[in-house]
């Protein structure tokens, strides 16, 4: 078995955090590895110096655009293994054209963003982030407001899930214990997949006036931005629970702010747009808001399933074969 020689670049946040003894030991084993293992950026000289020789591409958060300057460097680069989310900010034209092999990490890093939702969806039933918050107001009488963002109550709930991307389809299968109704609209998924995860596929108007709590799972696309804007916030009942996960931009922030400051909707949110808001965001200082400074992905030792999952990659690829997370350029269209 021919060990391909292989680059790692990322911030020197991510190398610290992903690849610790167990990670390089393995590593070792499988690819060639130069004395500097780990760089940034790959435009200095002792970068492009490393690049003549690298096959193998093992890349994460920090790590720059591979674009024609880079690829010029390294023509014998033939996989870019990505031990992280999307490779969008990664793949460029050039990279595609080389018809070098990609993969991402975004399932394994979907668990801990499923497991966080969750948390969250559990938790906002029961009102107790917002309950929480309030208690620091100095509410008279503790009992007579429990009820002041909606009844505390997980029985007889509906979850909406929109998108049922990696993490939503993880979401759905965490909630299904729980017996509770869950819906999902996603336009480019086959309704018999939904159905098929326990979850009944509907509209997004119909998923917003039923649900008693709502999270997004869609990805940041053209078509995805500002989907949930005035309109759609309105069609929700009174006291709905608004988590995101997903990114801002598809959540318009002035009408969602309208709305929360008004008491009418509640929101739990992990990502805003712009991120982080303005120290003058309302949002700020809304019992009825808990928001989370990008934490539902993979942080510290999470990041490690990644890291694992791209090393399962790269034996696969010494092995000859087949990857299990490839992406293709056609698939940028519709993930995330």
């Amino acid at each position: 078995m021919r060990r391909p020689r292989a680059l790692l670049a990322m911030s020197d946040y991510a190398f610290t955090t992903q690849f610790g003894p167990t990670e390089l030991a393995r590593l070792r084993a499988l690819a060639d590895l130069p004395a500097t293992l780990h760089v940034e950026r790959l435009d200095t000289p002792q970068a492009r110096a490393l690049l003549a020789d690298v096959e193998v591409l093992i890349t994460s958060w920090g790590c720059p655009p591979i674009d024609a300057d880079v690829l010029a460097a390294a023509p014998r680069l033939r996989a870019v293994l990505h031990a992280a989310g999307t490779v969008r900010q990664l793949c460029t034209d050039a990279l595609w054209e080389r018809g070098v092999v990609v993969t991402t990490s975004a399932g394994a890093n979907a668990v801990p963003v499923a497991e966080f939702t969750l948390g969250a969806i559990i938790l906002a039933g029961k009102r107790a982030p917002y309950l929480a918050a309030a208690a620091g107001e100095g509410a008279p009488d503790w009992f007579r407001h429990r009820d002041r963002f909606g009844v505390a109550s997980n029985h007889d709930v509906t979850v909406g899930v929109v998108g049922f991307s990696r993490i939503g389809r993880l979401t759905v299968g965490l909630l299904q214990p729980l017996g509770w109704r869950v819906l999902v609209h996603d336009p480019v998924v086959d309704a018999d997949a939904i159905r098929a995860a326990g979850a009944e596929p509907t509209s997004l108007d119909d998923l917003l006036r039923r649900s008693d709590v709502v999270t997004v799972h869609a990805p940041d696309l053209p078509s995805t931005r500002g989907m949930i804007g005035a309109r759609e916030l309105g069609l929700m009942r009174d006291h709905t629970t608004l988590i995101n996960t997903a990114r801002g931009a598809i959540i318009d922030t002035e009408a969602l702010t309208r709305e929360c400051v008004s008491g009418r909707l509640n929101a739990m949110l992990d990502v805003t747009d712009p991120e982080p808001l303005p120290r003058t965001s309302p949002l700020y200082r809304l019992p009825n808001v808990m928001l989370t400074p990008h934490i539902a992905g993979s942080q510290g030792p999470e990041t490690r399933r990644m890291s694992a999952h791209t090393l399962d990659e790269l034996e696969r690829l010494v092995r000859g074969e087949p990857l299990v997370s490839q992406v293709r350029r056609e698939q940028l269209a519709v993930i995330a």
